[in-house]
């Protein structure tokens, strides 16, 4: 992977990035990243924005642009709000909801399965975004900075994210399948969500303390 995929990665997995950040990332000079990042914007991957600061002069970042975010494609995205335009004309919605059902299910019993020996929920927790990264999500997993029973499990990347525009119970579904993965004792929320603006969904998980 060369410099500029690196650099289109970082930035969809982390967010905007100021060339100052993205080189010690690349282990490059500021001025070295800044030239890749010239020829990205170039090329309508990437764009920059100032932002204030606290103190000192705005500082620029640099983000993903559409045409960016696009060389992160969905998989097989066409045929698949075909597939889901032709079952719901066919079957009916009810006849949909059965189909994404049976999904859910599918995943549900091969997710038990690899996360079955494991047994607290920080690891279960890493164990499901690695799970999400193999299924191409880029899902990382993140202790809460505050409180040490949370967690976050962040999906940089949908992989069927055009199937999910056209059909929001896929969302829904994928909610319902990690708290149900998870257990009762755990509280999972949708905290940021793609298909409403984010730029990527992000789930927090708590462990319910006892009274």
């Amino acid at each position: 992977m060369n410099s500029q995929e690196q650099i289109l990665l970082r930035l969809k997995e982390c967010g905007h990035q100021t060339a100052q950040q993205l080189a010690q990332f690349l282990g490059m000079s500021t001025m070295g990243a800044r030239k890749h990042l010239v020829k990205l914007r170039e090329q309508t991957l990437v764009e920059d924005f100032s932002r204030a600061e606290k103190a000192g002069r705005p500082a620029q970042y640099w983000t993903l642009t559409d045409d960016g975010h696009a060389r992160f494609p969905d998989r097989h995205s066409a045929l698949s709000v075909q597939l889901i335009n032709s079952i719901q004309e066919v079957f009916g919605s009810e006849g949909l909801d059965r189909l994404i059902q049976q999904r859910e299910q599918e995943q549900r019993t091969s997710y038990a399965k690899s996360l079955a020996s494991i047994e607290t929920l920080e690891q279960r927790v890493a164990a499901l975004a690695q799970l999400r990264s193999d299924e191409g999500y880029m899902a990382i997993f993140e202790v809460d900075s505050e409180h040490s029973h949370v967690y976050w499990l962040h999906e940089n990347h949908c992989p069927i994210c055009d199937a999910a525009k056209h059909c929001l119970r896929f969302c829904r579904s994928e909610l319902e399948l990690f708290q149900s993965l998870l257990g009762d004792d755990v509280q999972v929320s949708r905290e940021h969500h793609l298909l409403s603006g984010a730029r990527r969904c992000s789930y927090r998980i708590e462990a319910q303390l006892p009274v």
